[in-house]
């Protein structure tokens, strides 16, 4: 097996995304434009998007990572939302999507027009999260769009299913494609309901941190893998189980959440990265397979569905956003009031990504040869017109939108305060300790307890107060920098003396570990 491909992949990928850091393109998009220009230089190994290793080795750690970034309350506070969405919408733009390919294209089946539907009906977990990161949503709409993709693509893989076995003659039926639905939805939470309880425990009771990351990373597979096994959603599985870890995630000791906090980040990063590169880099292999629809027709065709899918989300969003509220005054009742801005940038953060092109891929050869081509052509140029139209236009518009900003002020009030009753359970738990004469300490060390507790508690609120005059630092800044200097001095001093053999590496590793952990905790009392 060769290695390479895949090492120049992950390097090139990460270094790209490395760079886009630096500047005002969007990781995502700025990834496949280089994968669309290297896949043609010559030399440059042919990537195939394989179906059997992006949709069980790529998508559960993808899921897994941003459901367990998300808020499992903010996401049942906006359920019905988030439902409509990852539900609805992409049922409707199967249908209206499949339906407008079959009039656009002469001698395309419905059948597999409602593949192609279901193909390009779910916008991208991925794509999603990152442009949400990027351009700073309001924390409604980051929650809307980020529960919309992790459940969209039980729906949307469930539809391409029944379409696709309409369109290779297995008899497929709509009460059938119900039932299908309602199996791999239920059994999908039901397997992610069964698992999460259990490996839960096994994180509290794992006693090495490394140990309970290397569970970490299996997590994910193992409740896509279960649930697919069961002939379940293992989407479903994998959000449930990491929503539940993520909300619990405090339960864990604080070795094993830095670490996978770390690794996880990796992770992540890599992936996602290799994912939009690998997106660019299937422009080749998609116009080798399109055969006799090459030419302007093919063109036209791409443009005509890139447009159907960007008006069909408009058509869906706006209705699904208000009339719910002129209907029930329940909804009125329970939930903020929507704004047409808000609709607008959901209907417009629509970017289609690398889940769509693996189940395009996936599409069996028993197929006609021309749809299966042709589907694989509009699937990959609406992926790339979606993340490069919307990709590039969504962080205007929401400039142009002038959504409020977060009130900052506010967040960092309501973190002292909750700081401040933190701190005062501590205190009061701390002298309920030193009452009892088993835990007496020498006078410096009961004051260094009471110190570190009150720089905590005032950490926060010193960030409320004024700058210094001459640096332009708040104090809580001026701590922190004042900190690493000193941490700086020490290790320059221990590197000294175990280069001058006066202490051996091991000893050296466990200072400078320990120091590591003094510098992280200053950076994060004062962050």
């Amino acid at each position: 097996m060769d290695v390479m491909p895949l090492l120049l992949l992950v390097a090139g990928s990460a270094a790209v995304a490395a760079a886009a850091r630096r500047t005002p393109a969007p990781a995502p998009l700025l990834l496949v434009a280089v994968g669309l220009a290297v896949s043609y230089i010559p030399g440059v190994p042919s990537y195939t998007l394989d179906p059997h290793v992006v949709l069980p080795l790529l998508l559960p750690p993808l899921l897994y990572t941003s459901a367990s970034d998300s808020s499992y309350l903010d996401l049942r506070a906006q359920l019905r939302p988030v439902a409509l969405l990852s539900v609805g919408y992409v049922l409707f733009a199967t249908v209206v999507v499949g339906w407008a390919a079959y009039v656009i294209v002469p001698g395309l089946p419905l059948p597999a027009a409602l593949v192609l539907g279901a193909v390009v009906a779910p916008p991208d977990a991925v794509a999603a999260t990152a442009v949400a990161r990027r351009v700073g949503l309001p924390s409604r709409i980051t929650t809307i769009l980020q529960g919309e993709s992790l459940l969209n693509d039980a729906t949307a893989i469930t539809a391409y299913k029944v379409a696709l076995g309409a369109a290779v003659g297995e008899g497929a039926t709509w009460a059938g494609g119900i039932g299908e639905f309602a199996l791999a939805a239920i059994g999908g939470v039901g397997v992610g309901l069964i698992l999460m309880a259990p490996l839960h425990w096994l994180r509290t009771h794992l006693n090495e941190p490394l140990l309970q990351n290397t569970l970490s990373l299996l997590i994910p597979f193992v409740a896509y893998g279960v649930a697919e096994q069961a002939h379940a959603s293992g989407v479903l599985a994998v959000v449930v189980v990491a929503l539940y870890l993520g909300h619990r995630a405090w339960e864990v000791d604080f070795a094993t959440r830095l670490q996978e906090e770390a690794v996880w980040k990796m992770v992540a990063f890599v992936l996602e990265s290799a994912v939009f590169a690998l997106i660019g880099l299937q422009l080749p292999i998609v116009l080798q397979r399109l055969g006799e629809y090459e030419g302007v027709s093919a063109v036209w065709y791409a443009v005509a569905v890139f447009l159907v899918v960007v008006v069909a989300r408009f058509v869906w969003v706006y209705p699904a956003t208000f009339l719910p509220r002129l209907l029930s005054k329940r909804i009125r009742a329970r939930e903020e009031n929507p704004t047409w801005r808000g609709a607008m940038v959901t209907s417009w953060a629509g970017m289609r990504g690398v889940v769509s092109l693996a189940i395009a891929f996936a599409i069996p050869s028993t197929m006609a040869d021309g749809p299966r081509n042709l589907i694989l052509f509009l699937t990959f140029t609406t992926v790339i017109g979606t993340l490069v139209v919307q990709g590039v236009t969504l962080p205007p518009l929401i400039r142009l939108l002038r959504f409020p900003g977060r009130d900052r002020q506010a967040e960092t009030l309501a973190e002292a305060n909750a700081q401040a009753q933190a701190s005062r359970a501590a205190e009061a738990r701390l002298d309920d300790l030193l009452s009892d004469e088993r835990n007496a300490l020498p006078p410096p060390l009961v004051d260094r307890l009471h110190t570190v507790l009150e720089r905590r508690r005032n950490a926060v609120w010193e960030r409320l107060g004024q700058v210094n005059p001459v640096t332009g630092e708040s104090v809580d800044d001026t701590y922190r920098r004042l900190s690493r200097e000193m941490i700086s001095a020490e290790r320059e001093v221990f590197v000294r003396l175990r280069d001058h053999r006066y202490i051996d590496d091991e000893m050296l590793r466990a200072l400078l570990r320990r120091l590591d952990l003094e510098e992280a905790a200053a950076f994060r009392e004062a962050g």
